[in-house]
């Protein structure tokens, strides 16, 4: 036992890096050096009572299910569109398979991202994000004294537009690093593309209803997620409750660690781990084109008192100078229009987040 946790805390070592100078100081000690030393984390981390996803997991709630839906099916099988339909309606999340990503070419994906995060500090260090700034490497922005902060480290990197990429901050070492995201990209997006068809058509509305909103300029984050253990799981997140200001997200989880939970009936739901599937989630944006008939969901990450977890995400989202607004086919006396016309939909998201509140309900018809 001891000789499994020596291990455990020597890839940690490896892998686990540092905030950028400024915000060290702001909290003392690294997530780094805590995690490796087990100390109890500061009050910065300690998640308190808040106005949503301050539930704690309901074991009588592991009978709800994530959805698998299989996306090469989605063309031909009414069925399996309908299972599409009810999956976003309900928990606005599932788990794609048949996606046309060969499970070797997934395992490549988190390679990279491991030989990313087992660099020594003073290599990661180099593509740091600015403080001001959500590009890069590091841990939270720090926005307010009184914010909570994530357990975690994330490296961050603007995929699409390709013109508007930050190759400066996009790692040489591993030396694959650039050529192996550039493809999971692209793949990625045609995945999402034909996603979208398919959630107009199941909705029976012209299939480029949502795709057309995103524009000719549709933003694409990736966000590579390193969870070191933490002491207190119970008391600290590696992400805090939130929904995600996407259009639509694509998360590659960790093929052994699992930590994702989306709230669902009021319970707090585990996603569980298929190496060869990519969890799906709607964001805010989409709730807001389908006039509230498909959900954005809450969820968040748990930490791990024994075992690390990585994580990839990809996030693609509308053009932020498109207006977006709910698509005029999906409004009618029975469900009259439920969210106004807005632009730049992130940054109303970010902003809510950090103080609390519900991003959506700021965009509600009449508020």
């Amino acid at each position: 036992m001891l000789e499994v946790r020596e291990r455990e805390r020597e890839r940690e070592r490896e892998m686990a890096g540092n905030l950028s100078v400024s915000e060290a100081k702001s909290v003392g000690k690294s997530i780094q050096e805590m995690s490796m030393d087990g100390d109890e984390p500061p009050l910065q981390f300690v998640v308190k009572e808040h106005t949503f996803g301050s539930k704690q997991h309901d074991s009588s709630s592991e009978s709800i299910l994530i959805p698998i839906i299989d996306v090469s099916l989605l063309l031909s099988s009414e069925q399996e569109l309908l299972k599409l339909r009810s999956a976003l309606a309900s928990s606005g999340c599932f788990q794609a398979v048949g996606h046309g990503m060969s499970s070797s070419f997934l395992d490549k994906v988190r390679e990279v991202a491991k030989q990313f995060f087992a660099l020594p500090v003073e290599e990661k260090e180099k593509y740091g994000r600015a403080v001001n700034e959500s590009e890069g490497y590091g841990n939270d922005r720090i926005v307010s004294g009184k914010q909570v902060l994530d357990w975690c480290y994330r490296l961050t990197l603007k995929v699409f537009p390709a013109n508007n990429r930050r190759l400066a901050l996009w790692p040489e070492n591993p030396v694959d690093f650039r050529e192996t995201l550039e493809e999971f990209s692209f793949k990625t997006k045609a995945m999402m593309d034909q996603l979208l068809r398919s959630m107009a058509r199941s909705l029976k509305v012209e299939e480029n209803s949502f795709l057309k909103q995103f524009g000719d300029s549709a933003m694409m984050m990736a966000r590579f997620n390193f969870y070191p253990r933490c002491s207190r799981p119970d008391m600290v997140l590696g992400v805090k409750p939130h929904t995600d200001r996407s259009g639509i997200t694509v998360l590659l989880q960790d093929t052994q660690v699992e930590g994702l939970q989306v709230l669902i009936d009021d319970a707090w739901i585990n996603v569980p781990t298929i190496p060869e599937s990519l969890v799906v989630n709607l964001g805010d944006q989409m709730q807001i084109m389908s006039n509230g008939i498909f959900k954005s969901p809450m969820h968040r990450v748990l930490t791990n008192e024994k075992k690390l977890r990585m994580s990839v995400a990809m996030f693609n989202e509308p053009d932020p100078d498109a207006e977006i607004e709910p698509v005029e086919a999906l409004i009618d006396e029975t469900r009259p229009k439920m969210y106004r016309n807005v632009k730049n939909y992130g940054v109303i998201n970010y902003q809510c987040y950090q103080e609390g509140k519900v991003a959506l309900e700021t965009v509600r018809v009449g508020t």
